[in-house]
Parts: C-alpha cells; sequence; structure tokens
C-alpha cells in the first residue's frame, strides 16, 4: 500500500528535456514510481510551454506536467490547456484563465491529486494560494486523500509558511521556481512531505539554466538583456515522495541529483 511519487524540477529547454529523456529510464527503473510529475514552465526554449513540447515530455515518460507564471510565455500553449488533462497551471490566476489548477490521475491502484499555485511575495498580486488550497481541499479529498502540490513561489518565507500551513491536511508540498535545489527535505507533522525548492533539470554551468556571460553582464549594466538557454552539460534534480495510500500520508521523502556524465 505504499505509493511512490517522483517530483521532477523545473525543466529549462532542450538540455532539460534531453536530461528527461536519457535519465527518467533510469529513474524508473531505480524508484519504481508510479506517477512522475514535472514542472514544464520553462521547457520550451527557456520560457513557456508548447504543445509539441509537452508532447515530447510525455513521450519521455512523465505523466504530469506543472507550471508557474512562465506557462504563459508561448501563447499557442493556452488552447492545449482547456485541452490537455495532463497539465495543470497555478490554481489562482484569475476565472477565466485557460486551463485547471489541479488534476487527478491514476497512479496505479490509486489516485493522485497533483495541484499547482503560485506564490504571491515578489510575484504577480494573485488570489491568496492559502486560502484557496484550502478551499480545494474541500473537493479534492472527497475523491482521494493523496494529494501533491507544486508550490511555485519566489520566497523561501513564503514556501516555508505554506508547507506548514497545509501540514497534515495534504501528501507533499514541493517547492519549484528559484532553480536551486535546497536541503530542507523533511516530513511535517501529520505526513506531509516538504521541500523549499526540488530544484532544475537543465544546463549545470550556467545561472539557474541561462547563459552565464548574460546574466553576469545584466548584473554589471543593469540594463535589459535578452536571456539565452546555457550550453554544456545538464543535470537532473527531483524528489522521491512515498506515501501510506490509504491515509494519504507521506513516509519519506529523498532528493535526487543526476548529472549528465554520470
Amino acid at each position: 500500500m505504499v505509493l511512490r511519487i517522483l517530483l521532477i524540477g523545473d525543466i529549462v529547454g532542450r538540455p532539460g528535456r534531453r536530461a528527461v529523456k536519457e535519465k527518467l529510464p533510469l529513474l524508473r527503473q531505480r524508484y519504481q514510481p508510479d506517477l512522475v510529475v514535472a514542472n514544464g514552465e520553462n521547457a520550451a526554449g527557456g520560457n513557456g510551454l508548447t504543445p509539441a513540447v509537452a508532447q515530447e515530455l510525455f513521450a519521455a515518460g512523465i505523466d504530469v506536467l506543472t507550471g508557474g507564471n512562465h506557462i504563459w510565455d508561448k501563447r499557442e500553449i493556452f488552447s492545449l490547456l482547456d485541452e490537455e488533462t495532463r497539465i495543470v497551471r497555478p490554481a489562482n490566476y484569475p476565472p477565466g484563465a485557460p486551463g485547471m489548477g489541479y488534476g487527478i490521475f491514476p497512479a496505479g491502484e490509486h489516485k493522485v491529486a497533483v495541484a499547482n499555485l503560485c506564490g504571491r511575495v515578489f510575484m504577480a498580486d494573485l488570489d491568496c494560494p492559502f486560502r484557496l488550497m484550502e478551499a480545494l481541499l474541500e473537493e479534492i479529498r472527497a475523491r482521494t486523500p493523496l494529494v501533491v502540490v507544486d508550490f511555485h513561489a519566489e520566497a523561501t518565507s513564503e514556501k516555508m509558511a505554506f508547507g506548514w500551513y497545509l501540514a497534515g491536511k495534504v501528501t507533499a508540498v514541493i517547492g519549484t521556481h528559484t532553480h536551486v535545489q535546497t536541503a530542507d527535505e523533511r516530513i511535517l507533522p501529520g505526513g506531509t512531505a516538504y521541500i523549499t525548492d526540488v530544484g532544475m533539470t537543465g544546463p549545470r554551468d550556467g545561472v539557474i539554466g541561462m547563459k552565464r556571460e548574460v546574466i553576469i553582464e545584466k548584473f554589471l549594466s543593469q540594463l535589459p538583456r535578452r536571456f539565452e538557454v546555457a550550453p554544456g552539460p545538464y543535470q537532473l534534480n527531483a524528489c522521491l515522495v512515498t506515501a501510506d495510500a490509504p491515509s494519504g500520508q507521506a513516509l519519506s521523502i529523498e532528493r535526487v541529483q543526476l548529472y549528465e556524465n554520470e
């Protein structure tokens, strides 16, 4: 009755997609996950998601794609968000935004709800993710006790507060957006797996996936620059959450780091 969920950090551009194609078969063999979830908001050229890239990632073995503030950067994704149930975007955007904020997906003999929300500190002025997630739980838990939340946020304080707010109410709160894997994975009271940021799947030698020369020049000049996905070897950051399926409580959380030449 133990369920395994593999959660892959923000996929950045072509190197991130290549990392998924080359390393996900190994991870599936090693961990035997019942469900694979990945954040795909930067998967197309470093910003946004396109229908072709989404299908490429599904073909590579990802079961569910989550989003964030960059999910809207490629307008061609708008219609797909209304059609493709395997993609969830942040639930706290205003009514009428394309797509859904959560979905319920088969995982072996069980069902797992995957929800996506954006933080508000240093980000857009969206609906309160705390109150909205509380409201969504009323309908979600009527269908399954297994609930995984991708909280796409900038501030570590907001992520930690969100994790504590949902402690004992969901299976896992997994932070995304900052592209740097944190070392604070733990099981919160009540059986909620938590990590402030699961990390990034993409170029290892850039600055959060972008060409470092461009980013450094922007800091030096304070002038606008066009960001480009960095070349070079990739990394894959993820975490594995195991949970007791009947109760929905997490049993463990393990960080995963793989590099291209391993």
